[in-house]
């Protein structure tokens, strides 16, 4: 008999099956003496929408809000429907003893392999594997510890109850918004609220108002010395301040105080996913969902760290006898590294081992398997240096300073002066520069020199994906497998922006906020949601009740759509009328830029909005054309002479060669440096024409 192991996607059912030995591939599986390895595609299955449901639910119209139903059911993704054929039919032979869940060890890859189990009526046990790495050992490893699927479904039950929600609020309130005001607003219990955020900090900056103040500052050794005041911005008339000077300035001042402090700074705890998203979008810009994927390379194509999508920072303490072995593997970035794993691997930073604070996962560190670094690109180079640096961290001394504090006093003005000199770099040798420190003693004369400068408050910055992520931490929004997903889905849904490296609601998104209700908009409400989901999957909370409170949420949120005396602008809304029917048109955007649609149902006319860059060069001056829409279609038109062409959609396969392409061809394939004309350079110039070249 055989098991019929499950994973999530065909690389990973690729590495499954090597170590399991079932070498025989097919088409949508790997077969061996015990195993039978098969993959899903991410979710192969989804619930079913309203018009699925019932007759009455595929209009949108009012009058069928909320659409609560008694059970949703699932429903196969057109795109994968082969596959999940494929699972079904596997799991259907006699020789299929039992099936092995080894899809993404979270919420989310299991509901991807329950949904299938269940859609195919598996009626044999399962057991789960569960791991944080994909590197031989550890896979081998988890095969050798697998547990009954029943273990895990808490987890499944917390899936289901966030799936389900989402439908119930995201569909009724989306749909209730869209019917009311005629236009595509999208609304959910977690990207509402993350909007929400975004506009408030961009409601601090639009409130503030600029003051002018003035700073007095103590020239002393080289160096400041600011004013003690409550009030930074205290000092606001010139005036005051110069005859403050010039008090001042009338006789010497003295050193008053002097106090000093050893402070001793812990290396920081390792990543979990969201402060890596952080970090990497304050150091290189990357946005949330590009940090995922490159981590998600890491893990799976490269096997050189651990699971990404991790909540903790801590790790658990039998993670301790394999120290060593990652020390190994990341010594050719940090050449410490290999000192740390002669001397022991000794742990210096002991509060990152703390079993009590592992979630599903550890953090995110590097694996025992040693880095192949020509096979990374220079971006997944950046993201293993970050985490293996902060992995490294752990084992160095901890950074120790001393902070002085000096005291001056002029008359009855006082001014600060905090020095910090290193005892100790520890963990921090690669950042610390060397900085000189004056000597002081109380009572010292100084000299009188003052500055002055004239400054002006600053607003509050706006949000950044790095600050927004923070943020929807802090109120639990989301999961950090999910928090990328949702800035992207705003984005999308052209009701938040992009603006260099940092987040605006667009004036869509700022309407839609005044359109629902306050308290989908508030965070508080969803973090209650996300701690229930939380609970679930710890056993302590039931998934049925968070349901029904969610059913009676929805109700409520609906009806106050319905009651709203909101008005609503659609600035996307032109002037220009459609060819076809008359209807005015609208813009939407697309990934290559904006296109003008029909807003009326029955009517499918849409053209560009603006003309688009293309890689097809004009005959005459060779620089790239512009493709235009016209009333016969679209077309190519240079913008520097003037000719046109038509769009061929590329199906230009037997055009001849221009004279210019044959020579940059030529001397594409038979370079200087060869000693003789390539082979495939003669057969090229025969078949041209000796004459051509």
């Amino acid at each position: 008999m055989k098991r019929l192991v499950l994973a999530e996607k065909p690389s990973v059912a690729r590495d499954l099956s090597k170590i399991l030995g079932a070498d025989q591939k097919h088409k949508n599986y790997y077969e061996g003496k015990d195993h039978v390895v098969t993959w899903a595609l991410g979710h192969l299955l989804t619930l079913k929408m309203p018009e699925d449901l019932k007759n009455e639910w595929q209009t949108w119209q009012m009058e069928t809000l909320p659409m609560i139903p008694k059970y949703i059911g699932t429903k196969p993704l057109p795109k994968t429907k082969a596959q999940l054929k494929a699972i079904a039919n596997l799991a259907k032979r006699k020789d299929i003893s039992e099936a092995i869940i080894a899809t993404d060890a979270g919420r989310e890859g299991e509901l991807v392999a329950r949904w299938i189990l269940e859609y195919i009526r598996f009626n044999k046990p399962v057991k789960r594997l569960w791991i944080s790495s994909q590197t031989n050992k550890a896979i081998k490893e988890g095969f050798a510890a697998l547990k009954p699927a029943k273990a895990y479904d808490d987890l499944y039950y917390s899936a289901l109850a966030r799936a389900k929600a989402d439908w119930l609020i995201g569909l009724n309130v989306t749909r209730a918004l869209t019917v009311k005001y005629q236009d595509n607003l999208s609304a959910g219990r977690v990207q509402t609220p993350t909007l929400a955020l975004v506009a408030k900090q961009e409601e601090k900056i639009s409130k503030f108002i600029p003051q002018k103040y003035f700073t007095l500052s103590l020239e002393v050794a080289g160096q400041r010395a600011t004013r003690v005041q409550k009030d930074p911005y205290a000092l606001k008339e010139r005036q005051a301040v110069d005859e403050l000077v010039k008090k001042l300035s009338s006789q010497n001042g003295k050193v008053e105080q002097i106090t000093a402090k050893d402070k001793t700074i812990p290396a920081p705890l390792p990543y979990d996913l969201t402060e890596l998203q952080r970090v990497a979008n304050e150091k290189y810009g990357y946005s949330a969902k590009k940090t995922l994927s490159l981590v998600q390379s890491l893990y799976e194509v490269h096997k050189i760290v651990s699971y990404p999508r991790t909540d903790s920072k801590y790790l658990s303490n039998d993670l301790k006898v394999t120290l060593k072995d990652r020390l190994h593997a990341i010594a050719g970035l940090f050449p410490e590294a290999k000192q740390y794993a002669v001397k022991g691997a000794k742990v210096v930073q002991n509060k990152a081992f703390n079993d009590a604070k592992v979630t599903d996962h550890h953090a995110l560190i590097p694996t025992e398997q040693l880095p192949q670094y020509n096979k990374l690109n220079s971006d997944e180079h950046r993201i293993y240096t970050l985490i293996a640096e902060r992995f490294v961290g752990l084992f160095a001394a901890p950074h120790k300073e001393r902070q002085e504090k000096i005291v001056f006093v002029f008359g009855k003005e006082h001014f600060k002066l905090t020095q910090t000199k290193v005892i100790e770099a520890g963990w921090k040798k690669k950042e610390t520069p060397e900085k000189s420190v004056a000597k002081f003693s109380e009572g010292m004369q100084i000299s009188p020199r003052f500055t002055v400068k004239e400054a002006l408050t600053t607003p509050p910055k706006p949000l950044s994906e790095g600050s927004l992520l923070a943020q929807m931490e802090r109120y639990s929004l989301g999961t950090p497998a999910t928090r990328a997903e949702i800035i992207e889905k705003l984005v999308k849904s052209e009701l938040m922006e992009r603006t260099n490296n940092s987040l605006r609601v667009t004036k869509k998104g700022q309407q839609l906020l005044e359109l629902v209700n306050e308290e989908l908009v508030s965070p508080q409400l969803t973090e209650k949601w996300e701690r229930q989901l939380e609970q679930i999957a710890k056993g302590n909370y039931d998934s049925k009740k968070f349901l029904r409170e969610i059913e009676t949420d929805t109700k409520r949120l609906v009806r106050e759509v319905k009651n709203s005396q909101q008005k609503y602008q659609d600035f996307s809304l032109t002037k220009k009328k459609c060819p076809k029917c008359g209807a005015f048109l609208k813009e939407k955007k697309v990934r290559d830029g904006k296109l003008l649609v029909c807003t009326s149902e029955s009517c499918d006319y849409k053209r560009r909005a603006e003309a688009k860059v293309s890689n097809h060069r004009c005959p005459v001056c060779h620089k790239k054309m512009l493709i235009v829409s016209g009333k016969n279609g679209d077309y190519f038109r240079c913008k520097y002479d003037g000719t046109t062409e038509k769009l061929t959609g590329g199906k230009k396969k037997n055009k001849k060669m221009t004279k210019h392409e044959e020579r940059r061809l030529l001397k594409k394939i038979n370079q200087d440096d060869e000693p003789q004309e390539s082979a495939l350079a003669q057969a090229l110039k025969a078949a041209l024409g000796d004459n051509n070249v």
